[in-house]
């Protein structure tokens, strides 16, 4: 009997951390603490380090539950999305909506008590930028939904350079502005190739909108876009060599992608293309990271 408490006790776990988008939040902190790093010249202070990683972690987790709450009738559309649990039934709207709130409350106060005031009060617009006006009035309403929500999604770095310094500087909205221009070249591949999926949704998604080719072009627009930012850091001395050379290999190989798809679109392409951008992302911060040690100026 007890064994099968503990059962029931891991299932039901195992489905709220289902509503957390865990690969999501995953790249969300690792950014955030990417940010925390590059904010200070040695190691960041260790209360902001903990309590700035896991407040981030539950409100981003928190949002995501929320998205889950408020888009459940389209996510039963989506084959991507069909099997998360409250299309399944396995849990109730109720559920979800006190979850998503005690678990944003608690990453709040962790924010506020142990980082500072601004970091929680930042992560609290985020919060709202991203379940309220991203997911209920912009997604529904326009193509350009990702282009405008994209604000709150690149936000984690600024969090985390707000955690370990107090303050914002104009390098962490660089780093806002490299993930500002990624978000919509990254989620248009992903777009492109389940374009069917947000038509019968009833969701405005450029390529549902707009045709399959506007798209397109509009990918390797931000993607040449993305390429400019991303050298912005060398010329306030953020970036050095390391960086310079990371960023050109790795926006290189994106554009690469981006021109194959302008050029000759398929369905497999689109899908590579959207898994690349996610393995940029990380590599780009990671390498900023390394930079940020092994100090090779220019």
């Amino acid at each position: 009997m007890g064994s099968m408490v503990i059962e029931t006790a891991a299932g039901r776990c195992q489905k709220f951390l289902a509503l957390c988008k865990l690969r999501v939040v995953s790249l969300i902190v690792f950014t955030a603490v990417i940010g925390m790093f590059l904010a200070v010249p040695g190691w960041p202070n260790w209360s902001a380090l903990w309590a700035g990683t896991l407040g981030i972690a539950l409100v981003a987790g928190a949002a995501a539950a929320f998205n889950c709450l408020v888009e459940q009738k389209i996510d039963a559309v989506m084959a991507r999305t069909r099997a998360r649990p409250l299309p399944r039934g396995e849990l109730t709207s109720a559920e979800t909506l006190a979850f998503s709130g005690v678990t944003g409350g608690i990453g709040l106060a962790l924010l506020h008590v142990f980082v500072n005031p601004l970091t929680m009060w930042l992560t609290l617009a985020t919060f709202v930028g991203y379940a309220v006006i991203y997911t209920v009035l912009l997604k529904p309403a326009t193509p350009q939904n990702i282009v405008i929500g994209g604000a709150s999604g690149a936000m984690p770095p600024v969090l985390g350079w707000v955690a370990a310094t107090g303050e914002i500087h104009h390098d962490a909205l660089l780093l806002f502005l490299v993930i500002f221009a990624w978000t919509p070249p990254h989620f248009w591949a992903l777009a492109l190739y389940r374009r069917d999926e947000y038509a019968r949704a009833g969701l405005p998604m450029l390529p549902v909108t707009h045709g399959e080719a506007y798209t397109r072009l509009h990918l390797l627009l931000y993607t040449l876009l993305l390429f400019a930012v991303t050298m912005l850091p060398v010329g306030t001395g953020m970036g050095g060599w390391i960086y310079l050379v990371g960023a050109v290999l790795l926006g290189g190989r994106f554009i690469q992608y981006s021109w194959r798809l302008y050029r000759q679109y398929s369905d497999a392409l689109a899908k590579e293309t959207f898994r690349y951008s996610i393995w940029y992302l990380s590599l780009l911060f990671a390498v900023m990271l390394v930079d940020h040690y092994v100090v090779i100026p220019i």
